[in-house]
């Protein structure tokens, strides 16, 4: 919004509304949006003024905003925010620690409002941008974001148990935008992009260990990218096609070997910031 605000529009009625939610200051900024399995809305979004990570749902009926859930002015955290619900209508935000430089989680699920510390940047280091989050079946979240100090995609997990993390691709400046989506097998897929080469990335674990592969080397693409996988296991991804001002799709639901090189949808630039949702799963 141009007032810096959180503005929510919907169709839900058959119709679009717009609404604003947080006029407080200027905030709004890094907004991201669940669905939870009651039809209820969860955005987790950034306070600029306050420097912090805000969050507000509809659970009870009516909009409720939490502002301040981490950080404070001078303690700046909550930017690159991600939010997951998982099949228990518990939250799961990953945000970003500026003032420290690390990777943040937070989550609802024991009741209270928990944050943590999942991966630090140390002294002069700094991880933790770009997050996107999703959750398994087992309500585990799992992690992709951009180690900024090393250029990696790393990506963090608490699937077994406790937190760990992995560099899942070292070579280039690679992950400043990726976006995370499971299968119904609990399997992890990413997309990224490649900022050395200008190329759209995909990675997963579905074949038993991490492999990744170069989906789009066309044109200057991958940033601004999404991903979603459909109930049949399918990938769909959008993503942003600098060269020719161009939102582009791809997938491997067609037999297109190695995804293919992308199907340009249309230019102008309206690619940025684009978002794909498929049989209800979001990223």
């Amino acid at each position: 919004s141009t007032a810096g605000d959180l503005n929510y529009a919907t169709n839900a009625n058959g119709s679009w509304e717009n609404y604003t939610l947080d006029s407080a200051g200027v905030t709004g900024a890094y907004s991201s949006i669940a669905v939870d399995p009651d039809d209820h809305v969860h955005i987790s979004y950034y306070d600029g003024s306050t420097m912090s990570l805000n969050y507000a749902n509809n659970s009870g009926g009516l909009w409720v905003v939490y502002s301040q859930l981490d950080g404070s002015f001078g303690i700046d955290k909550g930017q690159y925010t991600s939010i997951a619900v998982d099949a228990s209508n518990n939250v799961h935000i990953s945000y970003y620690s500026k003032i420290a430089g690390d990777l943040m989680y937070a989550t609802n699920a024991g009741g209270s409002w928990t944050k943590l510390t999942i991966d630090s940047g140390g002294i002069g280091g700094d991880v933790g941008k770009g997050t996107s989050i999703a959750v398994d079946t087992n309500g585990y979240a799992h992690i992709s974001y951009y180690n900024y100090s090393a250029r990696d995609l790393k990506y963090a997990t608490n699937s077994g148990g406790s937190w760990a993390n992995y560099a899942i691709h070292s070579t280039n400046d690679v992950g400043m935008f990726s976006s995370i989506a499971l299968d119904a097998d609990n399997n992890v897929h990413i997309c990224y992009s490649n900022e050395t080469f200008g190329t759209l990335m995909y990675a997963t674990n579905a074949g038993g260990s991490w492999a990744t592969y170069v989906l789009d080397s066309t044109a200057w693409v991958g940033t601004y990218n999404s991903i979603a996988v459909d109930s049949a296991g399918l990938v769909h991804i959008s993503y942003f096609d600098a060269t020719h001002s161009a939102l582009k799709y791809a997938t491997n639901s067609v037999v297109i070997p190695e995804f293919g090189s992308g199907i340009a949808l249309a230019g102008v630039a309206i690619g940025l910031m684009a978002i794909i949702a498929v049989s209800g799963r979001a990223s």
